[in-house]
């Protein structure tokens, strides 16, 4: 273990990524960091992890297809470490989520839409997508909001207080405006809005991909914004992610890792068990479940 701030007990990283576009997909990839644009496999995930002893991780829909999907049930299937996978599924069609349904549902544990990269603002209000999450919420599958803010945050409150048999994970904090700090009307604005979300009992957030343009990635920057989520939320709600391999242009898991475990180290031996791993196996039905 690298870390001073090592958790004594299970860590389940809730927010990992693998993909592999040499087979087409992954537009955004076009516009990323050199770092990100190839082949990203589970030995070397499973290598970053290593770095500071997570023994478990849940991989994390990149790509809006099927093909993305049945990529990481393959690489779950291969790996025992990989718990789970939140796959996509089309939450914007209710006929064909609920085909698909029948043949992921007992397979994933939850599911995905890269909706911050869709053109249809008020996606998570439109009636055919509350139409199709209610059956993912009948399937007992949480769904996962990325990157919320500044133009879906809102949405999500609304989403997790009209359907609460849902569970709405909030990827990332929803995003908050660390740059402009948090006496800028933004940052106000988000704290607002991810109450709004945190007023819905089911609702959960995740402390992953806090590194934001133009803002520093260090403890006095990120900690304004998780005391907002541990006091919104409480530490029974949140789930802590290290959002690789995003972080591979800003050195890789280690460095990111070791702000979110001296935040997290803070707190007491419960509290941050729950963060660690008690919210993800809470939130995320059947992690280590294997019998695809």
């Amino acid at each position: 273990m690298t870390t001073a701030n090592a958790p004594a007990g299970e860590v389940i990283d809730a927010h990992l990524h693998l993909w592999d576009p040499r087979g087409g997909g992954y537009a955004w990839l076009g516009g990323a960091p050199e770092e990100l644009r190839g082949p990203i496999g589970a030995d070397r995930a499973r290598a970053e992890l290593d770095t500071v002893g997570v023994a478990s991780a849940i991989l994390v829909q990149a790509d809006d297809t099927l093909a993305d999907t049945d990529f990481l049930l393959g690489q779950r299937a291969a790996q025992h470490w990989i718990v789970g996978v939140v796959g996509w599924l089309p939450i914007d069609d209710e006929a064909r989520t609920a085909q698909y349904l029948e043949t992921y549902a007992s397979r994933l544990v939850g599911v995905r839409q890269l909706i911050h990269d869709d053109p249809r603002a008020g996606l998570l209000d439109a009636p055919e997508v509350r139409s199709a999450l209610r059956r993912i919420a009948g399937a007992g599958l949480p769904l996962d909001v990325p990157d919320a803010f500044p133009r879906d945050l809102a949405s999500a409150a609304r989403l997790a207080a009209d359907l609460p048999e849902l569970t709405v994970v909030i990827d990332h904090l929803g995003k908050p405006p660390l740059a402009a700090g948090p006496g800028s009307d933004d940052f106000a604005t988000w704290a607002r809005e991810m109450r709004a979300v945190a007023a819905a009992p089911r609702a959960v957030a995740k402390l992953s991909g806090l590194r934001i343009p133009g803002a520093r990635y260090d403890v006095a920057t990120l900690r304004p914004a998780i005391e907002i989520a541990l006091d919104a939320f409480g530490p029974d709600r949140l789930m802590y992610g290290g959002d690789w391999p995003m972080s591979l242009p800003a050195g890789g898991y280690l460095p990111t890792w070791q702000v979110l475990a001296e935040l997290i180290g803070e707190l007491s031996v419960t509290e941050q068990a729950a963060i660690w791993a008690g919210t993800a196996r809470r939130t995320y039905r059947g992690i280590g479940d294997r019998d695809e």
